[in-house]
């Protein structure tokens, strides 16, 4: 893992950078997820799921986007072991889970109880006195455009059902 975050960092990336001022410069889901500085974690399974390519078509996507904090309240040794090539499905499947095809803005994700992931199985949406949470990940920022989708911040990995 060390590796794929040093290669992240030695290809240019700016932490710290504000994922708005990113997302300002029409930049896609990938190269917004780098540039925000919070989702290494994200970013270095996407790498290992080999799905940068996907999340840099043309969609549109919308992910529901966990931080690095959201991936260190996994139990210790989660990230590593999905990270190992041999556990790539199941990272792939943990990933694909994250997103729903399409672009839906907050505006209309508090209208859903649920929506159907490109995982293939529906996260649970509540919406309770103007929060909204994600398979009881809390959304923590919203509508983060991008050239092929939006972003949406959660705290928490949620996991396929």
């Amino acid at each position: 893992m060390k590796s794929l975050l040093a290669s992240i960092v030695s290809c240019g990336v700016v932490l710290g950078t504000s994922v708005f001022a990113v997302a300002e410069d029409k930049k896609d889901i990938v190269d917004t997820a780098v540039g925000a500085g919070s989702f290494k974690t994200l970013v270095a399974a996407v790498q290992a799921a080999d799905l940068v390519e996907t999340l840099k078509g043309k969609g549109p996507f919308t992910v529901f986007a966990p931080t690095d904090e959201a991936f260190a309240k996994l139990p210790k040794g989660t990230v590593e072991s999905l990270l190992m090539p041999e556990n790539k499905e199941k990272l792939i499947a943990i990933l694909t889970y994250h997103v729903v095809p399409g672009k839906v803005m907050a505006k209309d994700v508090v209208k859903l109880t649920e929506a159907k992931t490109v995982q293939g199985s529906a996260v649970k949406i509540v919406v309770n006195g103007g929060k909204v949470s994600i398979d009881g990940a809390n959304v923590v920022k919203t509508d983060i455009q991008t050239t092929n989708g939006v972003i949406h911040v959660i705290d928490t990995v949620i996991m396929p059902k």
